[in-house]
């Protein structure tokens, strides 16, 4: 998740805030959605999994990837 790519998430974006939580699920709509974990073209302070950054859901360059998930529950 570091550094390749920057990761779309599934949450849509909402600013933090300062109190502790476990796991924030965000809003449930928006217009913009999370990117995680920086890419090859970003600097290091962007590389890490704690740095969000916020795009239009249809955005589209080689910098930008997504990551699927199974729930292996099933």
């Amino acid at each position: 998740m570091h550094g390749n790519v920057w990761e779309w998430c599934w949450d849509w974006w909402s600013e933090c805030t300062d109190d502790p939580v476990t796991d924030p699920q965000g809003p449930s709509t928006g217009e913009r959605r999370v990117l995680r974990g920086g890419s090859w073209g970003s600097g290091p302070r962007f590389c890490r999994s704690a740095f969000r950054y916020l795009l239009l859901p249809g955005f589209r360059v080689n910098l930008v990837g997504f990551r699927l998930v199974l729930d292996a529950g099933g």
